[in-house]
């Protein structure tokens, strides 16, 4: 078991609040994925949440929280949700296993680091267990660090080091190495993947390609055909109840989706994404490990980020594609509750805001220029990261960081 978090970082934790707005907005699910056509693509919009009769599961015994505050809490944190009626049928009925699987890849950036370990403290908050999948086996399918197994799993080692020392609440939280699960009990495994395989066409698995960061166009590897049918299997192999990951993930959740028609599972697992923090510059839909200017890092020094938000794309008045404005929305309000800015009165004076709509509202009128946004934005990000800074200072830490520093990331 990992330590508990210090009390100054709980602090952390008990002031960030789940907008209403937001939650509302999350209730929304795609009918069509955009340029997919096929019809295991396609989700119909939510039914309506209907309330439920009282079960011993109503009310969390972890935390004394409602079913809807429980709902709420967990649905704030998908983009989508498939489906939402299912969700709240599920919490009626127990306390939820959630599961994320990450390939040791490289260093940690902010959205894997800090948005993550928000969802995960929502969502064992709400009651739920939370199973990461450390997936070292998969890391060496997709030639991650070179496909040098010890390589990737230092890199695993370091990822649950930043989550401990960034204030991920590890109470109910479980780290599961994929290399040792799968070799513990292969009979269980092994049997569950060829059936997956056997039961879908080469042409649908292909389209799961996304899932590893390559195209369908892509000459793939044998290995990296078999990846998709293997992460399918996971989410059995680990029972999980809600595949909490995010949207890139979609296509290989709905592929365990449809597995339960054809083996005629009733329960199927609740599709949970959520939303992908854009990179730092024009035009860059997500963040990238093997671009250093394209996120801020976990232990990125403090002249690090000065640096790479003072070159970000900010553009005065515009909200879609602005990613100073996404960091606001999706690390600095629901970590905070808030997000202050410091300027001089003949500039409108200084302004603290609790909700993403009135930053969005100032930013489009001009009341918030970029000049504003982005000190605040940097003294903010810093702060959140200085406590891992610490941990990375000296001792096992600073020797582990400093060893994959050295390493080559692969693509």
């Amino acid at each position: 078991r990992s330590p508990r978090r210090s009390s100054a970082t709980t602090a952390h934790f008990h002031t960030y609040r789940v907008p209403m707005a937001e939650t509302a907005e999350a209730m929304s699910v795609s009918a069509v994925e955009e340029n997919t056509p096929q019809a295991e693509e396609v989700t119909s919009a939510p039914e309506p949440v209907k309330a439920l009769e009282p079960s011993e599961f109503s009310t969390s015994h972890f935390t004394g929280l409602s079913l809807q505050e429980r709902f709420d809490l967990i649905r704030s944190v998908g983009e989508e949700c498939i489906q939402d009626s299912e969700l709240m049928r599920l919490l009626n009925a127990k306390n939820p296993n959630c599961y994320d699987g990450f390939e040791p890849s490289g260093r940690m950036h902010i959205a894997q680091g800090v948005m993550k370990a928000l969802n995960v403290n929502k969502l064992t908050k709400a009651g739920c267990t939370f199973k990461f999948w450390i997936a070292d086996w998969f890391a060496l399918l997709n030639n991650k660090m070179g496909g040098d197994l010890k390589k990737i799993q230092n890199v695993g080692k370091y990822m649950i080091e930043v989550w401990k020392a960034v204030g991920m609440d590890m109470d109910r939280v479980e780290f599961l190495w994929s290399s040792d699960e799968i070799n513990g009990k292969a009979g269980e495994y092994w049997p569950l993947v060829m059936d997956i395989a056997r039961k879908n066409k080469l042409g649908r698995i292909i389209r799961c390609s996304q899932i590893m960061g390559r195209a369908e166009s892509d000459d793939l590897s044998a290995a990296q055909i078999f990846y998709p049918c293997m992460q399918c299997a996971d989410i059995f192999f680990l029972k999980a109840d809600i595949c909490q990951l995010g949207m890139d993930q979609r296509k290989v959740n709905m592929l365990a989706r449809e597995y339960c028609d054809d083996i005629k599972r009733k329960n199927k697992p609740i599709i949970l994404s959520h939303h992908m923090l854009m990179g730092l510059l024009q035009g860059q839909e997500k963040m990238s490990k093997s671009d250093p200017n394209s996120a801020i890092f976990m232990e990125d020094s403090e002249a690090d980020v000065n640096t790479k938000l003072k070159k970000a794309y900010c553009p005065p008045g515009e909200i879609e594609g602005n990613p100073c404005l996404e960091y606001i929305r999706y690390v600095v309000l629901p970590w905070y509750g808030e997000f202050t800015i410091t300027r001089k009165e003949e500039n409108g004076g200084n302004k603290t805001y609790t909700r993403w709509e009135e930053v969005e509202a100032d930013y489009k009128s001009g009341g918030l220029h970029p000049g504003d946004v982005k000190p605040a934005l940097t003294k903010a990000i810093n702060s959140i990261l200085q406590p891992v800074r610490d941990h990375f200072k000296g001792g096992d830490a600073k020797k582990l960081l400093d060893t994959i520093k050295k390493y080559k990331v692969t693509k």
